[in-house]
């Protein structure tokens, strides 16, 4: 819970009073009853849910993942053999005597490396777990436009 002081007015009562006065403002609630898009687009504007058919939810929800797994296909295709190649290229290099390899000092590095990871990992970020729970309560707020999104990107990956 995020919490903020605003400063008030004084009491005109009491004019000559030097004690101030705060009050405690909920910046969470405050940020759900006055959403950004409201000022930005217009009092109409919301959840996709309210606005659009079932229909209309779940062809932008398949089209956009269509578009998105396909382009993941794409790129992922190009990714892997720039990997491959390169640590094919490594390899023939190794064999033929061009590049030596302390493979002794490379485990003991990538275990360290292990060893650090696993370290950071049980320490996730504030802000990981923020994103996660921003993004489960947009799937759950579009749920049908969420499931046409992970049909089309399951339809993108495979053509």
């Amino acid at each position: 819970m995020f919490l903020s002081l605003i400063k008030r007015d004084q009491d005109q009562d009491d004019p000559e009073s030097e004690d101030e006065v705060y009050e405690v403002v909920d910046l969470t609630e405050y940020a759900r009853r006055h959403q950004w898009w409201s000022r930005v687009f217009g009092s109409n504007s919301g959840p996709i849910a309210e606005k659009y058919s079932v229909a209309t939810q779940l062809m932008m929800g398949g089209v956009s993942g269509w578009c998105a797994g396909y382009l993941f296909q794409r790129v992922g295709k190009i990714a892997a053999t720039a990997v491959g190649g390169g640590f094919l290229l490594l390899q023939i290099a190794n064999h033929s005597g061009y590049v030596q390899v302390d493979w002794k000092k490379v485990e003991k590095d990538v275990n360290k490396a292990k060893k650090h990871l696993k370290k950071k990992a049980n320490k996730a970020a504030p802000e990981i777990n923020t994103f996660i729970e921003e993004a489960t309560d947009f799937i759950k707020r579009n749920i049908v436009m969420s499931s046409g999104f992970v049909g089309g990107f399951f339809l993108g990956l495979a053509s």
